[in-house]
């Protein structure tokens, strides 16, 4: 139990991603185990800054380990971004008693963190994208399910592909990180998977992928594009014009931020949630929480924050082998 640590807050911020309300009930319901009481801040930093804040007690998380989302609702903050708005949510922050924050969301999320800590304020981060891309960690919250969303979306668009001998690209998300669509690209055979993180040789890594994908007999094909590196509508256009193929393009969007989070998600939520709790119950602060390996941990914010994140040479030597055949 914690003897200096009373009241703690826990926000989302950036993007949304499934198992996001599965983290927010872990943090409740660690807190409520340790004695702290637990602050729901709303809309994010924005929130923080006007004091939209919610009471949180066992009941307020009751069944929304499976609902996709965040009932903490989400929002990006201009004026968070400036001395005047952080010093009115230092203010926020004193006139509550808030102890901690525990911030659930990606690397903008945690850069906010970051500001507020140089104000003594001690923060916990708990990595949730659909990206994957936060570097001091082998996985954030929300990945397996949008992959899953992913692929069974491209799983449908292959039938119809199929059936009319079609080439389909597909735009899937991750910013500039090309993890989504490397991982999705592998779980659904596509012909060529395009990342940001290589650069784009357009004969090779499209045009012959499809030449080579016919000549062993195929006549329909899934390109799976990041949109850290074109737009599908662009890549679609050059094929038409390379090879006189009138590919169909559809772009997942948003419906990959969305639906029930899976097992993996919520569980992973839930030990991060609470890891992040016993952080600042145990007067630590300023971390990220993390898994490596398998194995939960956490490392200093700035540290997380310094460290860069690739896609292994492996991934890239599995998508080589399997692409185009």
């Amino acid at each position: 139990m914690s003897s200096t640590v009373k009241r703690i807050g826990v926000l989302t911020s950036g993007g949304d991603a499934p198992g996001m309300n599965a983290a927010i009930r872990a943090v409740v319901r660690s807190a409520i185990y340790r004695g702290i009481e637990c602050v729901g801040i709303r809309r994010g930093w924005n929130g923080l800054i006007h004091g939209d804040i919610i009471k949180m007690d066992a009941e307020s998380v009751n069944h929304i380990i499976s609902s996709g989302g965040t009932i903490l609702y989400t929002a990006r903050s201009q004026e968070f971004m400036t001395e005047e708005g952080q010093k009115k949510a230092v203010d926020t922050c004193k006139l509550l008693g808030l102890d901690g924050i525990v911030a659930i969301g990606g690397d903008g999320t945690f850069r906010g963190a970051q500001a507020l800590s140089t104000y003594g304020i001690p923060v916990v981060g708990v990595p949730a994208t659909i990206d994957n891309d936060i570097a001091c960690t082998d996985y954030t919250l929300g990945y397996d399910t949008a992959s899953n969303t992913a692929v069974e979306a491209i799983d449908k668009l292959r039938d119809t592909m199929q059936s009319h001998e079609r080439c389909s690209v597909v735009e899937v998300m991750g910013r500039n990180a090309g993890h989504l669509a490397m991982y999705v690209g592998i779980a659904v055979g596509a012909t060529a998977v395009l990342v940001p993180e290589k650069p784009l040789d357009f004969e090779k890594d499209v045009i012959e992928k499809i030449r080579t994908s016919r000549l062993r007999g195929k006549t329909h094909y899934m390109i799976v594009v990041a949109e850290g590196v074109s737009s599908a509508m662009e890549i679609a256009q050059k094929i038409k014009e390379t090879i006189s193929l009138d590919p169909r393009v559809t772009v997942l969007g948003h419906i990959q931020r969305g639906g029930t989070p899976s097992a993996r998600d919520r569980v992973m939520a839930t030990r991060m949630g609470y890891h992040a709790v016993q952080v600042l119950a145990e007067g630590r602060q300023n971390r990220l929480v993390c898994t490596v390996r398998g194995v939960l941990q956490d490392v200093d914010l700035a540290e997380g924050l310094s460290m860069k994140k690739t896609l292994s040479q492996q991934q890239y030597d599995v998508l080589e082998a399997m692409t185009g055949v």
